[in-house]
């Protein structure tokens, strides 16, 4: 490998999310994002090539034009794999630089192509911190749990649950948010799901929104103090509309009716004043009466004062009576 000193006129920015059958990962977009940083600042013209599987309207590697480039920057990733290889074929006429990168076998196509390689690592030992490490920091966005159900079956006819769930899924896709898929079956032997209540609830409550089909996705986030934007699944509503009236929250939607405008809305009310509201209800549900005290707050908007399970004693001695 040989070093070039030629002004670049032109770079054609690329890296494993410019390929087609590449992927665009979390830490090859943030060294990116640390390499556009330092080519603003030296006011160095470029554009970078993505691979259409990711962005479909942005420049595609398979459109850049050689001829429009002096210079081809490859960041991040290992140097390595026919797809290297092709790009010193294509832009051969280019002085070529990968920075960030992992150097598997010096000697190969790939790596020995470029003109200068700044790597991360190399087969000697050498190491320089990643790239993304030091990418601009960007603005924190909503942490949102998403628990969906496509059961349900004894609401025959009524069920709306797969057109919920596209509709819902649809729209959060386009949110600017971080989604995490969640369910509320406990399994004590598969590491993707939680074993115990607690774990689950632990969950929920570092998150900042759930979206959800459920009811117990609504009682449990609002347990832990999160708001739920809740679609209930059933034609006419059933159990989750219910819920939602017994606990007096407001944002439940009726899925036979539902349209990304009331989502909208709802997402922010929940972002905002909805935080407040959840943790009161959190609040609420996890303080117990205390014999000789006060019962425990009653939300506003909600149903009778306490649960089921207070009336028990009561119907268990009532049920032996009618037995006798």
């Amino acid at each position: 490998m040989s070093g070039t000193a030629v002004r670049p006129r032109r770079i054609l920015v690329t890296g494993w999310f410019s390929f087609l059958h590449g992927e665009a990962t979390a830490g090859d977009v943030l060294a990116l994002h640390r390499v556009q940083q330092v080519l603003d600042r030296a006011g160095t013209p470029y554009d970078v090539a993505w691979s259409p599987g990711f962005r479909p309207g942005a420049l595609h590697l398979a459109d850049a034009d050689p001829a429009a480039y002096s210079h081809l920057v490859f960041v991040c990733g290992p140097l390595h794999g026919a797809q290297v290889e092709d790009l010193h074929r294509r832009f051969r006429h280019c002085v070529r630089v990968a920075v960030g990168t992992s150097v598997v076998d010096g000697d190969s196509p790939a790596a020995d192509g470029f003109h200068t390689v700044l790597a991360r690592d190399t087969p000697r030992g050498d190491a320089t911190r990643d790239l993304a490490a030091g990418a601009p920091a960007a603005p924190a966005v909503p942490v949102v749990g998403v628990i969906l159900t496509h059961g349900q079956h004894e609401y025959g006819g009524r069920r709306r649950h797969a057109e919920v769930a596209d509709t819902v899924t649809r729209w959060l896709a386009g949110k600017d948010c971080a989604r995490l898929e969640l369910e509320t079956r406990l399994d004590a032997d598969d590491w993707r799901l939680c074993a115990t209540p607690a774990q689950f609830e632990s969950v929920v409550a570092r998150l900042d929104l759930v979206i959800t089909d459920r009811l117990h996705g609504l009682v449990l986030a609002l347990r832990a103090g999160t708001p739920p934007l809740a679609v209930d699944p059933v034609d006419g509503g059933a159990k989750l509309s219910a819920q939602a009236r017994a606990c007096g929250w407001p944002a439940a939607l009726p899925g036979e009716r539902l349209s990304t405008a009331d989502l909208d809305r709802w997402w922010s009310w929940c972002l905002t004043s909805g935080r407040e509201l959840a943790g009161r209800r959190g609040r609420a549900f996890t303080s117990r009466p205390v014999p000789g005290r006060d019962a425990a707050p009653r939300p506003e908007g909600a149903g009778p004062a306490g649960d089921q399970a207070d009336r028990l004693p009561a119907a268990l001695s009532a049920a032996v009576r009618q037995r006798r």
